[in-house]
């Protein structure tokens, strides 16, 4: 079992704009905001026949929750692609998914304010949901065209293998 370094001197919980997310070993461009990490465990109750007045909880299934990933409209096509394997419209009867590779696991890297990797969860068999190519579009808005995915997954971990970065310290002259 591994065991995480405690830093004595580290008061602050990590910021939550700083991070990265990867699949096919390789970053994604542009990510601009990641739905949180949730999983939640059904309760079943459950009476003993001795004891009639009282309810008993026991863990029953657990569902991991979808999660949503956004970023700022470009010519990127990733996003495109893989909700493509999904399904791809006109291509054709019979070949509209991609059974053999819709699924991809995924690593969500969070950084300190000094850009060293703090903590990655590793996300796994995702597919799309749903896929939102364009936003509204709005002549009188001031805003970047996001677009987004909604990925389904069946289990996510805490990367074991990131241990906590010895932060740096500047010195100041006297």
């Amino acid at each position: 079992m591994t065991q995480f370094s405690v830093n004595a001197q580290r008061f602050d919980p990590y910021k939550n704009f700083k991070f990265r997310v990867k699949w096919d070993g390789r970053y994604v461009a542009g990510v601009s905001k990641v739905s949180g990490l949730k999983r939640t465990t059904e309760v079943v109750k459950h009476r003993e026949g001795g004891d009639p007045s009282s309810t008993r909880k026991s863990p029953g299934r657990t569902e991991y929750e979808a999660i949503t990933i956004e970023r700022g409209v470009t010519h990127d096509t990733e996003f495109e692609k893989w909700a493509n394997k999904v399904w791809n419209f006109g291509a054709g009867l019979g070949a509209e998914v991609s059974l053999k590779d819709f699924r991809k696991d995924l690593i969500l890297e969070v950084y300190n304010e000094a850009g060293q990797l703090a903590l990655a969860y590793k996300l796994y068999r995702c597919w799309v949901s749903e896929y939102q190519a364009m936003p509204d579009l709005d002549a009188n808005a001031n805003a970047v065209a996001i677009q987004h995915l909604k990925l389904e997954n069946e289990g996510w971990e805490r990367d074991a293998g990131v241990a906590e970065p010895t932060e740096p310290s500047f010195s100041v002259p006297a």
